[in-house]
């Protein structure tokens, strides 16, 4: 168990032309099947993408486990916290609908469009969160790519939030970052996440079209929304 838990932690992956580490691979084939489970509306995705947070907050959070520079991802880093938050508000909320009765085709939740006043809510929450990452990483921080990683910083707040609400239009949210994230990725030499992240906008497309389809045929099977004393409670 021990010589497990010392090659998570410093372990390295051969590749052609290389090693890779351990817990960045690891870490990403968690919140692939984190991602997987999402697009069938499973409850486990939210504990499965838990595990690859805390893997990946460890790697960002050390920008020298890249090879390619010296300085933390602050914005990816601090995004697996987010989604370590966010994630357990998705969890008790998926669960609770779940056994509430759930979707009709026995998903835990029925996915819809955001209605008018929710994608304001969207967006008034992305210009924000940008601004906040943004002043975050350049004034308190520091990070390698500020600009870039506020708006994958905020962008994937917003879509984590979007698919625990159940909205489609987290999947379109999703697009935006990985197109940002990829280009970062590959500079700051996190080839294997770069390529999570290629993989990702493939799935993301085909996550959205399922999704899509869901909104037009299934219907949730209960009216006990979880309330916000219940969640303040």
């Amino acid at each position: 168990m021990m010589d497990l838990l010392e090659w998570l932690i410093h372990g390295e992956i051969p590749v052609p032309g290389g090693e890779l580490g351990a817990r960045e691979v690891i870490g990403n084939l968690f919140g692939l099947a984190s991602a997987i489970l999402g697009m069938r509306r499973l409850v486990w995705a939210w504990p499965i993408g838990l595990v690859g947070n805390i893997l990946l907050f460890t790697v960002f959070a050390t920008g020298e486990l890249s090879g390619q520079i010296d300085e933390p991802l602050w914005g990816q880093a601090g995004r697996q916290v987010f989604f370590a938050a966010v994630s357990l508000y998705g969890w008790w909320r998926w669960t609770h609908l779940r056994r509430a009765g759930g979707a009709s085709d026995g998903g835990a939740i029925a996915p819809r469009w955001a209605t008018g006043s929710e994608r304001l809510q969207l967006l008034v929450l992305g210009v924000v969160g940008y601004a906040a990452a943004y002043v975050l990483l350049t004034q308190v921080l520091g990070s390698w790519g500020p600009t870039t990683e506020a708006w994958i910083l905020a962008g994937s707040m917003l879509a984590t939030y979007g698919m625990a609400r159940g909205w489609v239009e987290f999947w379109l949210i999703w697009i935006l970052v990985d197109v940002v994230g990829v280009t970062t990725l590959i500079q700051a030499g996190y080839y294997p996440t770069a390529g999570m992240y290629l993989f990702y906008a493939v799935f993301v497309v085909i996550g959205f079209v399922v999704w899509l389809r869901a909104s037009r045929t299934v219907v949730d099977a209960t009216d006990a929304e979880p309330s916000t004393e219940a969640v303040s409670a």
